[in-house]
C-alpha cells in the first residue's frame, strides 16, 4: 500500500545582514520556523571575509546543526539559510542549499524556493561553455548562470538581474555574494512569497520566506518583496530597492494554496493574513455546502482555521476531534505493511467522548487520492461517530504544478478518475463538498497581487510550460 502524502512545496529561504556575528545563529532559527516548508534537508552558509563558510546536511534544522556545528561557524554579520522538499533532482546532500558557486573573481551562496522550467536549457549552454555541474537541481542551475553573469558584468547586482531575466518558471532567491551584498529577488509573476524584516535594535536587515520567521528571531515584519522586485542589502540596511523584472505570464501570481495549506498560519502574505484566509474558506464553505450536524471538527493542522470559520458561519459547536502525535515525523519508518497501512492512526487518536453519537462536519484541506481522507473517516465511524460529512477548503484537484508545488501526477489524482458523488462514498463520507474556486478567491480577497490557480482550473502560464527534470 502507497502512503498518500500531503502536498508540498520546494523550500524555505532565510537570509540576514546584522550589525553583529550572529548571522549564522538568526538563520538557524529562522529555519526552524520554517521547518513546515521542507523537510528533507538543511543548510546554512556564512560570509566570513571574501570566503563563503557552509554546512548542508540530509535532515531538518536540528538534526543537521548540533550545538558544537554552530559553535564553530565562523563569526559572520551576513548568511543565507535554506531548508529543502525536493521536486526537481532527488534528496541527496549535492542537491541540498544553499549553492555555492566558485569563479575567478568571486563566489556566492544562492538559496532558492522555487522551480526553473528552463532550467535543462540553460544548464545545456553553461556546460558548452565549461561549466561543470555535480548536483540534478535546477537551484545549482541558478547559482552558476548567476556567477556566469557577475563575471561577465563585472557587478554582482547587474549579474543578478540579467541573469533572473533568462529564467522562466518560479524563483524566490537569497543571494549572499562575497563582495558583502545580500540580494533578494522574486519572480516578476510572484509565484513564491518572500518578505523583509527589520531589527532596530540591532541594526539588520532579514528575508525570509515567510514572515512567521521573524518574531523568534528579533525582527519586525516590514513587508511583502514585490513581484519582479529586487532587493540589496548591505551594512544592516537597504542600499537598492527597485522593480527590475517584469511580469512574463498572463494569469498568473502567487500559488494561492500558500493560504490553503503551505504556510503557517501566523504568516502574513502579500497583505492577507494566513489565519484570516483560512478561517474566511470556512465561511464561505458553510455558506456553499451546509450540513445538517451536530459538530464541527477539523483535521490538524491543516483544517483547524476553516474549521472555525465553518463553525462561526453555521452555527454548529467546534468540537476537538482528533489528538496528534507530534512526535511522529515525515521521516517516520513504518516496518511492517500492517503498520504503514495504519499510519494514520498512529498519527491522529480520536476523542471519542467528543464525537461518539455526533454527526459530524469534518473540515479538511485538500483531497489527492482519497486514502487518507478515508482512513481519517474511518476513524471517526469506528470511534462512534454517526454521520461523518466531509468540507475540503479547496476546490479539486485536477493538474499537475509546473512551478514547485509537488502535486501527484494528474492519473492519480482522485477528481480526474470519479465523480465528486463517487469519492464521497469511496471515502466513506455521508456528505463531500468542495469550496468553489469563487468562493476560494473570495475568501483571499485582500491579497494584494494576483493568484495562479492552475492546479485547480488548468487556467494559466502553468500550462504553457512542461515540468523540468534534470535528472
Amino acid at each position: 500500500m502507497k502512503i498518500e502524502r500531503k502536498l508540498h512545496e520546494e523550500c524555505a529561504v532565510f537570509g540576514v545582514c546584522i550589525n553583529n556575528c550572529e548571522a549564522s545563529g538568526i538563520v538557524y532559527n529562522g529555519l526552524l520556523s520554517l521547518q513546515h516548508r521542507g523537510q528533507e534537508g538543511s543548510g546554512i552558509a556564512a560570509l566570513n571575509g571574501n570566503k563563503i563558510y557552509c554546512h548542508k546536511d540530509i535532515g531538518i534544522a536540528s538534526e543537521v546543526f548540533s550545538n558544537n556545528i554552530l559553535e564553530n561557524f565562523p563569526n559572520s554579520s551576513m548568511a543565507v539559510g535554506h531548508n529543502r522538499y525536493s521536486t526537481t533532482g532527488g534528496n541527496t546532500i549535492e542537491n541540498l542549499g544553499p549553492f555555492i558557486t566558485e569563479y575567478l573573481t568571486g563566489r556566492i551562496a544562492v538559496a532558492h524556493n522555487g522551480n526553473i522550467t528552463n532550467a535543462k536549457e540553460i544548464r545545456d549552454k553553461l556546460q558548452n561553455c565549461g561549466v561543470r555541474f555535480d548536483a540534478t537541481s535546477d537551484s545549482e542551475v541558478i547559482s552558476a548562470l548567476i556567477a556566469y553573469y557577475i563575471m561577465k558584468e563585472e557587478n554582482s547586482l547587474k549579474g543578478i538581474i540579467k541573469a533572473a531575466n533568462d529564467f522562466t518558471g518560479a524563483f524566490s532567491l537569497v543571494i549572499l555574494c562575497g563582495d558583502g551584498k545580500l540580494i533578494a529577488i522574486r519572480d516578476p509573476d510572484g509565484y513564491r512569497p518572500l518578505c523583509i524584516g527589520e531589527s532596530k535594535s540591532e541594526k539588520g536587515i532579514a528575508v525570509s520566506s515567510e514572515s512567521c520567521a521573524f518574531g523568534g528571531c528579533g525582527f519586525e515584519f516590514i513587508r511583502d518583496i514585490m513581484p519582479g522586485e529586487v532587493i540589496v542589502i548591505e551594512n544592516g540596511g537597504i542600499t537598492y530597492q527597485g522593480i527590475e523584472l517584469y511580469k512574463k505570464s498572463e494569469n498568473s501570481g502567487l500559488c494561492i494554496f500558500e493560504y490553503v495549506y503551505f504556510a503557517r498560519p501566523d504568516s502574513v502574505i502579500d497583505g492577507l493574513g494566513v489565519y484570516e484566509a483560512r478561517y474566511n474558506m470556512g465561511v464561505f464553505l458553510a455558506e456553499e455546502h451546509p450540513a445538517d450536524a451536530d459538530i464541527v471538527c477539523g483535521v490538524p493542522d491543516s483544517g483547524l482555521e476553516a474549521a472555525a470559520g465553518y463553525s462561526a458561519r453555521s452555527g454548529l459547536p467546534l468540537v476537538s476531534g482528533f489528538v496528534k502525535n507530534r512526535y511522529i515525523g515525515r521521516s517516520f519508518i513504518y516496518p511492517a505493511q500492517s503498520q504503514r497501512e495504519n499510519a494514520v492512526r498512529l498519527k491522529l487518536s480520536p476523542l471519542a467522548e467528543n464525537i461518539k453519537g455526533k454527526r459530524i462536519v469534518l473540515v479538511d484541506d485538500s483531497i489527492v487520492r482519497g486514502t487518507t481522507n478515508k482512513k481519517i473517516a474511518e476513524i471517526l465511524k469506528n470511534a462512534g461517530a454517526k454521520e461523518v460529512h466531509l468540507r475540503i477548503s479547496s476546490p479539486p484537484f485536477r493538474f499537475a504544478c509546473n512551478y514547485g508545488t509537488d502535486i501527484d501526477d494528474e492519473e492519480n489524482l482522485i477528481a480526474n478518475k470519479i465523480s465528486i458523488d463517487d469519492i464521497k462514498t469511496k471515502i466513506g463520507a455521508d456528505s463531500l463538498g468542495y469550496i468553489s474556486i469563487d468562493g476560494l478567491y473570495k475568501a483571499c480577497s485582500k491579497c494584494r497581487v494576483s493568484f495562479c490557480a492552475y492546479c485547480f482550473t488548468g487556467d494559466g502560464a502553468n500550462k504553457k510550460v512542461r515540468k523540468n527534470e534534470l535528472e
